[in-house]
């Protein structure tokens, strides 16, 4: 007869699995499933079929890093990152800083900003597309210009100067700065208070000088985990891309990021799968790759001095 621990922890171990169960099955069956057919038809040519048996080695990876579009789709990446991860980090802290010195309100004004992560980015750019930077005279922006004398811009098709980066950034700034504002207060409101009174002890001002001896400092492992998040959805921007761009011709040859290239190779005239799958094996890497490297550059997991 087992003995009274066994049969509690049997009793546990039985629970555990059926609570947890269904979530490792869903996430075995609909992310590692998919992710190790991928990696296996990257090795394959599967023009229109996800079932091929002609087996073609490093033949689509060769095409894919050959490709002057992929390349091109990696610095469209470079150019985006550039732009959303040093905005999108400044004005997040600065609105942290700002919710956390209130003393009435906080909790209005910090949902105020998180609302927006709870939209669609599909809306989202649906939004900004045919309501504020509409090449038309109706929309916000050329109504605005319109009042100073201004002619109206075609913001999504004018390519010189490229005022399609301006819509493209601002959107992805009003979907994600609130979620990483959160970040940032989780950050501030776990900084000692001594620390600050220590340093009015000794004479340091409040404001700039503060924050910077003191605050940023602080803030490292929040910091760190911001620009790693930053950078890793940068590399899956598609949503906002395809949805601004995009119109009954197609999507232009410019601003075509890695997962927008990736879905019409895959998806597109072709239908090469293959030649797709080998693609996003590449893009995994580049970002597995990027992370360790940002990892170990900021010292993630190291203890704080």
């Amino acid at each position: 007869m087992p003995s009274a621990s066994r049969r509690r922890r049997r009793h546990h171990a039985l629970w555990f699995w059926v609570f947890t169960g269904p979530f490792v099955a869903g996430l075995v069956l609909f992310t590692y499933v998919p992710l190790g057919w991928s990696v296996f038809l990257s090795f394959h040519d599967a023009h229109n079929t996800v079932t091929p048996s002609h087996f073609t080695g490093l033949a689509n990876y060769r095409q894919i890093l050959g490709d002057p579009a992929f390349r091109s789709s990696l610095a469209t990446f470079a150019v985006f990152t550039a732009f959303i991860v040093p905005a999108t980090y400044a004005l997040s802290l600065a609105l942290a800083l700002a919710v956390n010195r209130l003393r009435f309100a906080r909790a209005f004004f910090r949902s105020v900003f998180f609302l927006p992560t709870a939209c669609s980015y599909v809306v989202a750019a649906l939004i900004w597309k045919m309501s504020l930077f509409n090449g038309v005279r109706f929309g916000l922006a050329n109504t605005v210009l319109g009042w100073f004398g201004a002619e109206p811009v075609a913001w999504l098709s004018t390519t010189h100067p490229p005022w399609y980066w301006l819509v493209i950034v601002t959107v992805r700034l009003w979907l994600q700065t609130g979620f990483y504002m959160i970040l940032f207060l989780a950050g501030l409101q776990r900084i000692p208070a001594r620390l600050y009174e220590a340093a009015a002890l000794d004479g340091a001002r409040p404001g700039w000088q503060t924050f910077r001896h003191i605050t940023f400092p602080a803030l490292r492992s929040t910091s760190v985990a911001v620009v790693l998040l930053l950078v890793i959805n940068a590399f899956q921007a598609f949503d906002e891309f395809f949805n601004l761009l995009s119109n009954a011709q197609g999507y232009p040859p410019y601003a075509r990021p890695p997962l927008v290239h990736l879905y019409y190779t895959a998806l597109g005239q072709g239908q090469d799968l293959g030649l797709g799958s080998a693609g996003a094996v590449v893009l995994a890497l580049i970002i597995a790759v990027v992370t360790v490297v940002q990892g170990r550059w900021f010292g993630l997991g190291r203890k704080e001095e």
